[in-house]
């Protein structure tokens, strides 16, 4: 028994330092991304001016202004979409589950193509009426798909099938959208779709924050019992699981989180995909470690691609939702073709 303690105590430490790292990893991403740009500065600088010391006034405007809201949204909604994807794939029991590629995503780029399209026509405010739809519409696809799972039992397969449903539905409505849409409207709309940190301000980084800190503590409240659901339903049953809510409430606070996510910065494919995954290979199936492994790898992705966005090309900033498929679909190859990646 003292050997089984020991072992158990072992492994608790090693996914804590997994963790651990991947924090260390994500602070040195998140260094690395204030200092990257058009005006390169030195990292030493960067950090100088963040803890206070920094005597430059153009450095400081530069960090405190321009780069520190988008590197700080960076690491708040690659959280939000590890965390979400993995709550996702763990209440379908599906390994390629995320808000991606269940309709979620498409649900808020066709709100906020809606509201490019038509907003003009109305007394909005379009720096805050684009998130507001796109979290409006993210939150109604996820309310499709859980209604028609709870008619059904709120079964993993209905709720899978409900959410491919949703894509394609979401998918040919944008496309309509696009086909009416003017030239410029287009335009604004595709860019949209692409991704784009640079929209972040304090206030919008406030919000996925808030949101982020009030759901992971909601989760891991859940996360016992997430841990049971996948040994199967039934199994989960038999431990006094109410299966269908517990699979519902963490639906519904996986539509909160990826509505925060995806208003403010567009459709971002990936991130919620492969982050889970790579924490479920380093830290295994215990959700109390595998919920904050997504979240920290998740934040170190999107952190590490908006580093590369700004580096492909100097002076130019490329659409952080196609670097994340640039770099997301070879690793996710490799996560498929490696023995014990997809469960």
């Amino acid at each position: 028994m003292s050997t089984a303690v020991a072992g158990w105590h072992a492994a608790g430490l090693r996914r804590a330092g997994v963790i651990a790292l991947a924090l260390a990893a994500l602070a040195a991403s998140f260094a690395l991304d204030l200092a990257t740009g058009p005006a390169m500065l030195p990292v030493s600088a960067v950090l100088r001016t963040v803890l206070g010391q920094g005597s430059d006034p153009m450095v400081g405007a530069i960090v405190w202004t321009l780069r520190l809201p988008i590197a700080l949204m960076a690491v708040a909604v690659g959280a939000a979409l590890g965390l979400s994807g993995a709550v996702m794939q763990t209440i379908l029991a599906n390994p390629l589950a995320s808000s991606y590629t269940l309709g979620i995503s498409a649900g808020a780029g066709f709100g906020a193509a809606l509201v490019i399209l038509f907003g003009a026509a109305l007394p909005l405010n379009q720096d805050w009426a684009i998130p507001m739809a796109a979290f409006a519409f993210a939150g109604l696809a996820c309310a499709m798909v859980a209604g028609v799972g709870r008619r059904r039992g709120a079964s993993p397969e209905m709720l899978v099938l409900a959410g491919i449903a949703c894509l394609f539905l979401f998918n040919a409505l944008l496309s309509l959208l696009q086909f009416l849409a003017s030239p410029e409207a287009l335009q604004q709309i595709v860019f949209w779709l692409f991704g784009s940190l640079m929209r972040a301000t304090p206030a919008r980084v406030l919000v996925v924050l808030l949101v982020l800190a009030a759901v992971l503590p909601l989760l891991l409240r859940d996360a016992w019992r997430l841990t049971a659901l996948q040994l199967g339903d039934d199994r989960a049953a038999a431990l006094g699981i109410a299966v269908p809510a517990l699979r519902l409430r963490a639906f519904a606070m996986v539509s909160v989180l990826t509505g925060a996510a995806v208003a403010f910065v567009g459709t971002i494919g990936f991130v919620g995909l492969v982050a889970p995954h790579i924490a479920r290979m380093l830290v295994g199936e215990d959700q109390r470690h595998m919920l904050p492994a997504s979240a920290a790898f998740g934040a170190l992705l999107l952190s590490a691609a908006s580093v590369a966005s700004k580096s492909i090309l100097p002076g130019t900033v490329f659409p952080i939702g196609i670097v994340t498929a640039l770099i997301g679909v070879p690793f996710f190859f490799w996560l498929v073709l490696s023995r014990g990646a997809v469960r």
